[in-house]
């Protein structure tokens, strides 16, 4: 009998480390170990269905909460190479915002699967990629069901803006903590996802010249003078409250949204891409700048 035993072991050792990482199959599928290196990517996979195959992400990646519970590897442009391959993954996945440079080069040299995808600056190309992953990871159905979803909200959120008749559009800024930098600035005013945000809800943005600054400029926040400043969840948070936010942050205390209280929090995730809850981001983000029209509320 021990001689049996020990002729099967190897090939019992054999047949257990078939499935690399302890994969499991699952509606005749294995399992996946995946590390999510973009937030929007992260959010995606989520409304997929795929959540369960990522074992880690990286701190940007806040949405859904889920997400939260998840192991980090570092900031998206400060990734710790380490944190990664320690997850032993199957697949990388990343939209070529990540960083330091050294990191790629360090995770393809242990041989790593990496899959990089595509962004989602714009509702057009959120929905390509939503497209893209779910014929990548076999849920085409799935993701044909969140863009009808995502195209029915964002002409619902079209509907109520038309209805609210608004008369004098407010200006309206957003202030990041960027947390890699450890410093505010502005996030509005270049043309990208905020702004299509703000015009969405009923706003436009306020004008702010120091385009490309990394460090809030408080004279060019008090020019700008908008009548609503967003503050991203994280440096709205840390400050612990509007108060604090309007004294502290650079050139606030000077504008008309400081003093007429009109700072308003954000999740920092809805405002930088486009994805399954844009519609419904929107109108969240209307009845905030349109808090008093019965249009709004409804």
């Amino acid at each position: 009998m021990k001689k049996i035993l020990l002729i099967m072991l190897p090939l019992l050792l054999l047949l257990t480390s078939c499935g690399r990482f302890g994969n499991k199959e699952k509606d005749g599928k294995k399992d996946m170990r995946i590390v999510c290196l973009s937030k929007h990517l992260t959010e995606m996979l989520f409304a997929l269905g795929k959540g369960h195959d990522i074992v880690a992400c990286d701190l940007s990646s806040t949405y859904p909460d889920s997400a939260k519970l998840l192991k980090t590897v570092g900031y998206h442009r400060a990734l710790s190479p380490e944190s990664i391959i320690a997850m032993e993954p199957d697949l990388v996945i990343h939209s070529n915002d990540i960083g330091p440079e050294n990191v790629l080069p360090q995770i393809e040299k242990v041989g790593l699967n990496i899959k990089v995808f595509g962004g989602a600056n714009t509702i057009d190309s959120a929905k390509l990629l939503l497209k893209e992953l779910g014929n990548y990871f076999g849920v085409e159905h799935r993701a044909d069901s969140i863009i009808s979803k995502m195209d029915a909200d964002i002409a619902t959120a079209a509907e109520k803006l038309k209805a609210l008749n608004i008369k004098d559009t407010p200006t309206v800024m957003i202030i990041h903590f960027g947390r890699a930098n450890n410093v505010y600035f502005v996030m509005s005013g270049r043309g990208g996802v905020g702004d299509k945000m703000i015009a969405l809800a009923g706003g436009k943005t306020a004008h702010y010249d120091a385009k490309g600054a990394r460090q809030i400029s408080a004279e060019a926040v008090a020019e700008a003078n908008p009548d609503i400043i967003i503050a991203t969840d994280f440096g709205y948070d840390q400050m612990g409250g509007m108060d604090k936010f309007i004294t502290d942050v650079p050139g606030v205390s000077l504008t008309n949204a400081a003093k007429n209280k009109r700072i308003v929090r954000f999740e920092e995730h809805d405002l930088v891409y486009f994805g399954p809850r844009t519609g419904e981001n929107a109108i969240k983000l209307m009845n905030l700048l349109h808090p008093t029209t019965d249009a709004a509320k409804k």
